[in-house]
């Protein structure tokens, strides 16, 4: 008893139990909100420091910027997947390195590097840790508000955010700063890390969903249901409700005869390849179904996963045997339901159409990648074209109110769409082009899209190129294939306003949403 160990460790879900029970615990975590994390900052800069400058009329606003920009990319990541792709866990060391090279650069070169911070910056010190691409252009979107000419030729005039309240102050020492930052809101509003303000309901509603499942995962499965009901009673109920509105699996061998593998038809591969999809997930839903009626009546054995599932069906969640088989999906158990009746109601009327149909569902698509390179197939073995010279050009069709009804005749070339949501802002279908978001409008609806293939395009600059994701989660792991788990595509949508604007709102566009 005469020693004392000291144990340092990254979070971990795995944590040995008894080290935690028989030690005494030290969290260093960093300070919520962009006033404490300031505060933080320059607890440990002096005036020493600002001596030590040649130029301080230059390194004081870059340094400020650099602290600021420090403690925006840390506090984005209350926003969730809007505030960043992944949540990474920048350090006190990555703003120290920072502040060396600034002092570096300032002393040493007459004329202010500003392209080669931001590069050190945003790739290397801090970019070092970001592994998304998404996340990459942000973090660079973020560094330029902060680290350019302006900031230190108009001073106290050049702001950080639309509100004004945010700028590098004229301070001479470190208490001057300190007494600025001071007067910083407790909790900043959304400008002023370039969200619009619904990310606040945004932010709300995360947390209201992390408590409500962190008490959904105590609940205790003996206990009663509505009406004294018991849980296997609840359980039943809830499995005999899907079982009785199942949809029939499609017959492949007729899907074989109606869509035969064609060289100048890539949409029955496609059509095939998603039926076989979604028949794997009726057949596993079929079969565990019946098996966990079975069990709760002791005429089988209750396995984990069929015990796992019976969970599941209580609390409305997608039962980890379907979601292994399953669409990428972030909806409770319910909604997932009806989703998955939808999409198998999207392909059966193209199956009974027996070719494609003049407009998809993107939504409905198990692997829309498939189906946008089947979609470029096509164009490529009509006109015999290479298709690696080939990339879509989007045409937004927001003249079209109702695309089932309106669009009944196919493109000559390409393809239409319609299902996607738009985050972060909304498509002004008057003046056609991206607009902010209405106010408690988190998500909005964007009008049917024509994705055309053209030969050696050349992208328009000004437009946005919003990235397209299957979920709201935004973050995926690459397949075997080369493809994203979530990440489909880019859709460039017209605007009149820089893109960086868009960049730093977090605008994405989905395929679900989560309810």
């Amino acid at each position: 008893n005469n020693f004392r160990l000291w144990l340092t460790s990254m979070p971990a879900k795995t944590f040995p139990v008894q080290v935690l029970q028989n030690g005494v615990k030290m969290t260093n975590e960093p300070p919520s909100g962009l006033r404490a994390n300031l505060l933080r900052s320059y607890s440990v800069i002096t005036d020493d420091v600002f001596k030590q400058s040649l130029k301080p009329e230059v390194f004081k606003p870059l340094l400020f910027g650099f602290c600021f920009f420090h403690a925006v990319v840390q506090d984005r990541r209350k926003f969730g997947p809007i505030g960043w792709n992944i949540a990474y866990g920048f350090t006190p060391e990555d703003l120290t390195v920072c502040k060396e090279q600034l002092m570096l650069f300032v002393n040493q070169y007459e004329a202010v590097p500003y392209k080669v911070l931001n590069f050190l910056g945003a790739k290397i010190n801090y970019g070092g840790r970001v592994t998304d691409d998404k996340d990459k252009l942000l973090i660079s979107c973020i560094l330029k508000t902060y680290m350019c000419r302006e900031a230190v030729v108009e001073k106290d005039t050049y702001r950080y955010s639309t509100s004004g309240m945010y700028y590098p102050p004229p301070a001479e020492s470190v208490a001057e700063f300190i007494e600025f930052i001071r007067g910083f809101p407790l909790f900043p509003m959304p400008e002023a890390f370039g969200l619009h303000e619904n990310c606040n309901i945004t932010c709300a509603q995360d947390e209201a969903s992390r408590l409500l499942s962190g008490m959904q995962s105590m609940v205790q499965l003996g206990g009663g249901g509505e009406g004294g009901m018991s849980a296997e009673d609840v359980q039943d109920e809830a499995a005999v409700s899907i079982q009785e509105r199942l949809p029939k699996p499609f017959p492949l061998d007729v899907c074989e005869t109606k869509f035969p593998t064609l060289y100048e038809e890539s949409m029955n591969t496609v059509v095939k390849q998603e039926c076989l999809r979604y028949n794997k997930l009726v057949w596993k839903m079929i079969s565990t179904l019946k098996d966990f009626r079975k069990a709760i009546k002791g005429l089988i054995v209750m396995t984990g996963e069929l015990e796992g599932l019976g969970k599941s069906l209580f609390v409305n969640e997608q039962p980890e045997m379907w979601i292994k088989v399953g669409p990428l999906s972030l909806k409770p158990l319910s909604s997932w339901y009806l989703d998955i009746l939808a999409r198998v109601e999207f392909f059966q009327e193209w199956y009974d159409l027996g070719k494609a149909p003049p407009v998809f569902w993107v939504s409905g698509i198990f692997f829309p990648q498939s189906f946008f390179t089947g979609a470029m197939q096509n164009y490529a073995r009509k006109f015999n074209e290479e298709i690696d010279l080939l990339s879509y050009r989007h045409t937004m069709r927001d003249d079209v109110i109702d695309p089932k009804k309106e669009l009944t005749v196919a493109p000559v070339n390409g393809v239409y769409i319609y299902g996607i949501f738009l985050e972060g802002c909304r498509w002004d279908s008057e003046l056609h082009k991206l607009n902010d978001s209405k106010p408690k409008e988190l998500f909005t609806d964007l009008p049917s899209l024509w994705f055309c293939p053209v030969r050696n395009r050349e992208i328009t600059l000004a437009d946005y190129r919003c990235p397209c994701y299957k979920v709201v989660s935004r973050k995926g792991t690459l397949l075997t294939t080369g493809h994203s788990t979530n990440f489909v595509l880019y859709i460039e949508l017209n605007t009149d306003i820089i893109q960086d604007k868009w960049i730093k709102a977090g605008v994405a566009a989905f395929l679900a949403l989560r309810f």
